[in-house]
C-alpha cells in the first residue's frame, strides 16, 4: 500500500482508497479528494509538513497525518 505522504515531488498519482473515519475522512472528501481524481504533488515543506498538492484545479496544503489516510497508485 502506497499513501500519498510517499509520493514523489512532480509526480501525478490517481486516489485508490481512503482511509480514516468519522469527521476526518468527510473533511477530507469535502476538499475534493475522492476515489479516483489524480493529485498532483508540487512540493514539500522543508520539515516534510505539509504537502502542497493540486486536485480538481486548486492548490492544497496537507498535514502528513492526513496524507498517510489516502491511499494511491
Amino acid at each position: 500500500m502506497k499513501t500519498l505522504r510517499q509520493a514523489k515531488i512532480g509526480s501525478t498519482v490517481k486516489v485508490v482508497k481512503m482511509h480514516g473515519q468519522g469527521a476526518v475522512r468527510r473533511r477530507i472528501m469535502d476538499m475534493g479528494i475522492t476515489k479516483g481524481v489524480e493529485i498532483y504533488v508540487r512540493k514539500v515543506a522543508p520539515l516534510g509538513d505539509p504537502l502542497e498538492i493540486n486536485v480538481r484545479g486548486y492548490e492544497l496544503s496537507l498535514r502528513k497525518a492526513d496524507a498517510d489516510m489516502i491511499e494511491i497508485e
